[in-house]
């Protein structure tokens, strides 16, 4: 069987439902991961189905949120400083790319190598060795940056959703979004999934980071060491619908994508998107004027054209993304 046969396969037929990896070690088609569902057909279809209008939407929060970054990441800095005697004026930026909208990429986290061990290993089987070696860039998100992350986009607007539902709830909670519910407002949007989809899921973070939060907010839920973060479910039904719909990659507002801390420490769903099948997951997406643009046109896809930093050996990179209707 062909490494990338795998991809054909239902969850159930996986030999390793948690180790679906393709390509040869150190190939581009290893660093690509599930991105390999991204083929030219899939995009030129895409393309030709959702660019209507020619009108764009950024995707990307500002690179200074979030203000006060937690798990004690340093925040962004922006210089500028002049060159040639003022004649013009260059930037310098000092960021960690996970402090407001970014793809997490195959380096980013990792899995135990085995049951009750405590070593860990990243997509492909790459260890903490090979990424900490600065000559080596396997699995690097440069893998990405040559066809970008390009296809037809979907929005569950769950944020809309449960405001219409009387449900109220923050983002800063363990607020669980249920598969059912996902399902549900597929089904009330017209929503039919296609292969290579990449599925954005809005929570409303962060319009309440913008809107709601004062100073002293922010700065509580910086310096916690155990925050909490409103996010999609974490269980087999959710991998399985995941997979089986063929998204290519995930994407949304909330801080952590999926429910933080997990539910169940047995299932953590970062632990089999990333480094078991090599899937993007964005965070910290703004996702506000989307939302309202897809209200506004009835119409909850669009075309994604995401290009993350061409850095070897990168870990994650703002998406530098927008939707185009």
């Amino acid at each position: 069987m062909a490494p990338t046969s795998l991809m054909d396969l239902s969850f159930d037929e996986l030999p390793d439902p948690k180790r679906v990896w393709i390509g040869e070690p150190g190939s581009h088609e290893e660093g690509l991961g599930r991105l390999v569902l991204l083929t030219q057909d899939r995009v030129q279809k895409a393309a030709a189905s959702q660019i209507l209008t020619g009108r764009r939407v950024n995707l990307g929060w500002d690179l200074t949120k979030l203000e006060h970054p937690a798990f004690g990441r340093k925040p962004f800095q922006h210089e500028i400083i002049s060159t040639f005697e003022g004649v013009c004026f260059d930037d310098i930026y000092t960021m960690n790319p996970q402090q407001s909208s970014q793809w997490d990429g195959l380096r980013h986290f990792g899995m135990r190598a085995s049951s009750g061990s405590d070593e860990r290993i990243f997509y492909g089987g790459t260890t903490k060795a090979e990424i900490m070696d600065k000559d080596n860039h396997r699995i690097g998100i440069q893998h990405w940056a040559q066809e970008g992350i390009t296809g037809r986009g979907v929005l569950i607007d769950y944020a809309s959703w449960a405001e219409k539902k009387g449900i109220e709830y923050s983002a800063f909670t363990q607020h669980v979004i249920k598969l059912q519910d996902m399902q549900q407002i597929a089904k009330e949007c017209n929503i039919i999934f296609e292969k290579g989809d990449i599925l954005l899921v809005r929570v409303g973070m962060t319009k309440e980071w913008d809107q709601k939060m004062d100073a002293d907010a922010k700065k509580a839920h910086a310096a916690s060491t155990k925050p909490q973060h409103a996010g999609v479910e974490a269980t087999l039904d959710v991998l399985r619908w995941i997979w089986d719909s063929g998204f290519a990659a995930l994407a949304g507002d909330a801080t952590s994508w999926e429910v933080w801390p997990a539910v169940s420490q047995d299932l953590i769903l970062h632990e089999y998107l990333i480094p078991g099948w090599g899937m993007p997951i964005g965070e910290l997406f703004d996702l506000e004027k989307l939302a309202e643009t897809c209200k506004e046109l009835n119409r909850w896809t669009f075309f994604v054209s995401s290009m993350p930093f061409n850095m070897p050996g990168g870990v994650s990179s703002p998406p530098n993304a927008q939707a185009i209707f």
